[in-house]
């Protein structure tokens, strides 16, 4: 087995690294903040679209057999018992019994080192366990018996609040997708095997938030839903796993050192699934954690929405003669954990100096599809018209639609070392030539190697 490459590199210090630099603040931060909700800022909001697009470039723009739909947070309370969430979309809960503070049983038990992947245990088996190995709460009490705790979000539509106006918040994106794939088929003409992606947002109750980012209980998913003949759907799925993992490596530049697979366990597994792999990723001293998930969910969502619906979901297979309900590969993963794993992979420190001077610099070296700003201006001074040119020139690229920063407070080898960290590609620094010749000085991030080029040659390598 290969070694990870960030095998030292700890959560608080990308947590203070997202805070220093903006990529992202705790929301409500001035109140105190409020559990497990992130914005991002002026530097991670770039980072975000840039990781959407590259997602979208790999998944959808590029191919075609797929299309992408938008779908709303609010939808009919019926499809939740339909797909399950109601009656199963639940984590065993256990209860401080001196605090009253409540905790995910399963989280209890893989933190004490007693075994991985609890969550597959039933209420009995996590009891059990429990008591045999004398499990406590964080506080250091007695626990509670576990129970089922649900994990949709429960809300009222309309002006009273009673049964008849329960909705709930998302708890998967996915189920729109489930819900309008005959509609999109119609309208698009489409013949299987074809696919519908979106990025929309789901809401989960987690009894425990903790690891910053990793979980929140507003989050992205960003899903593939690929829909295929019944028979077919193992060839999809092994394509399907290959596909996902090359846009990991190749498009998010992430090393294959630090991922792996892992299949789900029959008993971890969802009853209606006839396979389960997850992309894990290696988050420094946290370990490996689940980023993405491939599910081979046979034809349960189409069965399951004609059966509570009444409607006929099923595809008419013209060259066959056959009317099924396709079945379903999935392509699943959470946004927040994909950038948090960004973050981890290209978060660097490098020693740059000599032994009599050694310095340390930190750099993060994304690529170029990720990188928030491709280009900074930095006028070498601010004086005899050199802040006034550089001024000029982060007009006109921003005007040009460049995704290009502006810095002009310290000295210049500060500003380089604040554009390492932010992931910025080239330094512009425009100097005393750039008033007589209209070339600048080229600094790349990567190499720290300098090299001029004249202001129109800067719209290209934007």
């Amino acid at each position: 087995m290969t070694t990870p490459t960030n095998q030292n590199l700890e959560l608080k210090t990308i947590v203070d690294f997202c805070r220093r630099k903006g990529f992202v603040f705790a929301s409500s931060e001035i109140y105190g903040g409020f559990a497990a909700t992130y914005d991002f800022g002026p530097l991670g909001m770039p980072l975000k679209k840039n990781i959407e697009h590259s997602w979208r470039m790999h998944n959808i723009l590029t191919r075609t057999d797929m299309v992408e739909i938008e779908g709303a947070i609010f939808m009919h309370p019926k499809i939740w018992e339909a797909s399950g969430h109601i009656g199963g979309f639940s984590d065993l809960l256990v209860e401080d019994t001196v605090t009253h503070k409540r905790y995910r049983a399963d989280h209890l038990i893989e933190e004490a080192g007693i075994m991985e992947n609890a969550g597959a245990l039933s209420p009995e088996e996590t009891d059990k366990i429990i008591s045999q190995h004398n499990l406590k709460s964080i506080d250091g009490h007695p626990l509670s018996n576990s129970k089922k705790f649900n994990l949709l979000v429960k809300t009222h539509l309309g002006p009273v609040e009673d049964e008849t106006s329960v909705a709930y918040l998302k708890g998967e994106s996915c189920q729109n997708i489930y819900l309008n794939w005959k509609a999109i088929q119609e309208t698009t003409r489409r013949k299987l095997p074809f696919g519908i992606g979106q990025i929309g947002k789901a809401f989960r109750n987690e009894i425990t938030v903790k690891q910053y980012m990793f979980r929140t209980r507003e989050f992205e998913q960003m899903d593939v839903q690929y829909f295929v003949k019944p028979g077919e759907e193992d060839t999809w799925f092994d394509y399907w796993k290959q596909y996902t993992w090359d846009f990991f490596v190749n498009e998010l530049g992430v090393n294959p050192n630090n991922l792996r697979w892992r299949q789900h366990e029959e008993d971890e597994r969802a009853f209606y699934a006839k396979d389960a792999w997850d992309i894990e990723y290696h988050f420094g001293k946290m370990g490996w954690k689940e980023i993405c998930g491939v599910h081979n969910r046979t034809s349960y969502d189409t069965d399951q929405h004609s059966k509570f619906s009444g409607q006929d979901l099923s595809y008419f297979d013209a060259v066959t003669n056959e009317k099924y309900n396709p079945y379903i590969i999935e392509v699943s993963a959470g946004f927040n954990r994909i950038f948090l794993a960004t973050m981890f992979e290209h978060y660097k420190t490098e020693e740059v100096g000599t032994v009599d001077k050694p310095d340390l610099r930190t750099v993060l070296n994304l690529p170029i599809n990720l990188a928030p700003f491709k280009l900074a201006i930095l006028p070498l001074m601010k004086k005899d018209g050199l802040g006034d040119k550089a001024q000029e020139i982060y007009k006109t690229l921003r005007k040009a639609g460049l995704s290009c920063d502006y810095d002009e407070s310290g000295s210049i080898g500060k500003r380089y070392r604040r554009q390492d960290e932010n992931g910025t590609l080239v330094c512009v620094c425009v100097d005393y030539q750039s008033l007589e010749d209209g070339t600048v000085t080229l600094r790349h991030r990567d190499t720290m190697q300098q090299s001029r080029a004249s202001i129109e040659d800067l719209i290209k390598l934007g």
